[in-house]
């Protein structure tokens, strides 16, 4: 990697941490193909950052995002092509596990707008056991985002039957992201699907997310969503307040788009004017479930 001391202090914490063992190598991947994928690497030397900010700029793309392999393993390479996408007016989302250390992470989140951060499990023996990693490390990241930046961040866990899904861990989970981020942080609770090295467990039940959503909703989390399965009304947003629909989704299909704009602001609620957490723009998109090959010159 290039001399940075960001980048050094990160690697020489996780050897200290976790000596020879690959850092989250989750056995339960679900993304493998694209993870362990080597093609990366020759994008990096193929696509500079002003071709990426310009190939955005031609498909109609808001945002850029980065992800597999975690973008904090290609984080110079990233913060400059967000840097090139922020001077043509697009954005940056970090599609991330959050397990990084201070210094880089600093450095990271200073050019991103948006991140979904994967909370894997709410115990360190799941995080060891399954991840080698820590818990500890990606709490302190989730309060970091809160605290002390401006990013709009929301949560991802992919629920593994027998391993992350007790009622007890969602419970913990969710009374902690209460107390330590409020009730505006989104989180999304996905089916896992048998894959990689996990291939002894069978696919999440769909009641396993639902019953994740109500223990969610109880604790007063506003926004929880069930992910990878189709089920409009818990995927769906409401108005914390009225209880009228919003935003109306299937997996990544848009439909119902019930907010108006009010005090300078996009992202209100039609019926009763009050504000949901986010970013909004004054029309929904349609890219819905399409993909688009992007061929660099």
């Amino acid at each position: 990697m290039p001399d940075s001391h960001g980048i050094y202090t990160l690697k020489s914490e996780y050897e200290k941490a976790n000596k020879n063992k690959d850092l989250l190598a989750c056995k339960f991947s679900q993304n493998h193909d694209i993870s362990k994928s080597r093609q990366f690497d020759k994008l990096q030397s193929k696509a500079t950052p002003e071709m990426i900010a310009k190939a955005a700029l031609k498909i109609g793309c808001r945002s850029v995002a980065y992800t597999y392999n975690d973008p904090v393993i290609f984080l110079e390479y990233a913060a400059d092509v967000a840097h090139a996408c922020h001077a043509h007016g697009v954005k940056n989302v970090a599609v991330t596990a959050g397990y990084i250390c201070p210094e880089p992470r600093h450095e990271f989140y200073s050019v991103m707008d948006a991140a979904n951060v994967d909370l894997k499990g709410f115990t360190e023996s799941f995080y060891k056991k399954l991840c080698t990693a820590e818990l500890g490390a990606v709490l302190d990241t989730l309060k970091y985002l809160k605290h002390e930046t401006d990013v709009w961040f929301e949560i991802t866990t992919l629920l593994i039957p027998d391993e992350n899904d007790s009622e007890a861990e969602i419970e913990d989970m969710t009374q902690w992201i209460m107390e330590n981020l409020g009730p505006d942080v989104p989180i999304h609770f996905t089916a896992f699907h048998p894959d990689w090295k996990m291939l002894d467990k069978v696919q999440t039940p769909p009641e396993t997310l639902l019953r994740a959503r109500r223990i969610a909703l109880k604790n007063g989390i506003r926004y929880a969503y069930t992910g990878n399965i189709h089920d409009k009304p818990t995927q769906s947003t409401y108005c914390h307040d009225c209880g009228k629909l919003l935003i109306g989704r299937d997996w990544h299909q848009l439909s119902e788009w019930n907010l108006s704009f009010s005090g300078n602001r996009y992202g209100n609620c039609r019926a009763c004017g009050t504000p949901l957490a986010g970013h909004f723009e004054e029309k929904p998109g349609d890219w819905g479930r399409k993909r688009q090959p992007v061929r660099f010159a």
